[in-house]
């Protein structure tokens, strides 16, 4: 499948490869890099590149390009999938996956990229076993490294010797205990009038898991038919989900991703947040410039970590705000207000404790009045609710005859630029 890897910086530099069969010259990157010139965002590269005798296939991400090279052709998404599964690895290993932390670990890294795969092959991908194999750096590993020169992992690791690949046998834990949260992200674009003009649910279950021996985990939804486009850990048992509706699976240990989802929501959900706003420019060199912020529709929750982000016209020389809760800056260079809120409780209904910010806007004399309003980047945080409406009925555990502590968390959230209201 994959013939060689490559990783590239921003500047261009291959600063790592890896072959797993012959060797690809490094030449070939040039193929990739005449697509990356002719593209403004790194986002836009194409993601398959083809070249007289191989395909590229690259994700970029943590500012960094990863390039597979492929001989054969194979489906797209599943090397793409694979790659971000690499990444999500060095995540977990070194806490991050930049360029920095890639070059201060290359033993770790190639002995993960010789345990992934096989020949170009898949191999193990699972966190748990790989852990087993190969320690994470630690400070005593890497003092033990400089001082002897061997970084080997001299202990035989137990957990090949399970038949569930993803789980050991001899997992043993004074406090049992299973949690899982729900966090789902908002994508939406509001028009000048409230009228949603696009919006959609990306949500995830991340799970918590340290249980003893080999438990068998159901989760019961209330609504799961919600639930569209989903994609399982290998551990979910699809014909139990396809026919009943229903997550039974035997987890891994430790933190993973049970599933993630995708909710196209345009008519079926409120948004839980509403800006009143009112900007007029005048003739001459001066404008006005008013927010009100409220909570809509959140179940009694408070609204946290509120930020509203405005990327005013270049015409735009300085701008004179107050607010009446939180913080507000402005970058005369970049042209940027950022108006930091806090939480809003949803007790203050009322329209004259709602956060407010009004000013005025001073404009550059000479130039003409900016032709159309800013737009406003707001980003959120809901606790204890999951926008989509979907909710945990029950979590049932099978195998085992302790008695865990089970907890479920419910989070909305918004990432940010992603939630846009056209003023």
């Amino acid at each position: 499948m994959i013939h060689s890897l490559f990783i590239i910086n921003e500047a261009g530099d291959a600063f790592m490869e890896k072959h797993w069969k012959t060797v690809v010259s490094k030449s070939i990157c040039d193929y990739f890099y005449e697509a990356q010139k002719k593209c403004v965002n790194p986002e836009d590269i194409p993601p398959v590149i083809a070249t007289p005798h191989h395909y590229l296939i690259n994700i970029y991400r943590n500012n960094l390009y990863f390039v597979a090279v492929l001989t054969n052709e194979i489906a797209p998404l599943f090397v793409i999938e694979f790659l971000h599964r690499i990444m999500d690895l060095f995540e977990n290993y070194f806490g991050e996956c930049t360029e920095k932390s890639v070059k201060d670990n290359y033993v770790i890294v190639y002995e993960l990229l010789d345990e992934i795969l096989d020949s170009g092959l898949p191999l193990i991908t699972e966190t748990n076993i790989l852990k087993e194999l190969i320690k994470p750096p630690n400070l005593l590993r890497k003092v033990a490294h400089f001082v002897t020169g061997d970084s080997t992992n001299t202990t035989l690791p137990s957990k090949q010797l399970s038949n569930i690949p993803w789980r050991p046998f001899d997992v043993s834990y004074r406090n049992n205990e299973a949690f899982f949260d729900i966090v789902e992200e908002i994508d939406a674009i509001i028009d000048q009038n409230g009228t949603i003009v696009m919006s959609e649910i990306q949500g995830y279950i991340d799970c918590c898991i340290k249980l003893s021996g080999m438990p068998d985990l159901t989760l019961n939804f209330v609504n799961p038919r919600l639930l569209d486009d989903i994609s399982f850990h290998p551990c979910v048992r699809l014909r139990k989900w396809e026919s009943e509706h229903v997550l039974s699976f035997i987890p891994p240990d430790g933190n993973f991703r049970l599933i993630s989802y995708h909710i196209a929501t345009q008519n079926t959900i409120c948004m839980p947040i509403y800006v009143k706003h009112h900007i007029q420019y005048r003739e001459g060199s001066s404008g006005r410039f008013e927010l009100t912020v409220g909570p809509k529709q959140t179940m009694g929750k408070s609204l946290e970590n509120v930020i509203i982000e405005c990327t005013m016209p270049k015409s735009v020389l300085n701008c004179t705000l107050t607010p009446s809760q939180g913080k507000s800056t402005f970058d005369p260079i970049k042209k940027i207000l950022i108006w930091n809120i806090g939480t809003i409780e949803t007790k203050t209904q009322n329209s004259a404790h709602l956060p407010t910010i009004r000013g005025n806007i001073i404009l550059v004399t000479g130039q003409p009045i900016p032709e159309s309003n800013p737009i406003l980047n707001i980003s959120f945080q809901i606790n204890q609710l999951a926008i989509s409406g979907i909710r945990v009925q029950r979590v049932d555990m099978n195998g085992e005859i302790y008695k865990p502590y089970k907890g479920v968390k419910y989070i909305t959230t918004v990432k940010k630029g992603r939630f846009q209201i056209r003023t």
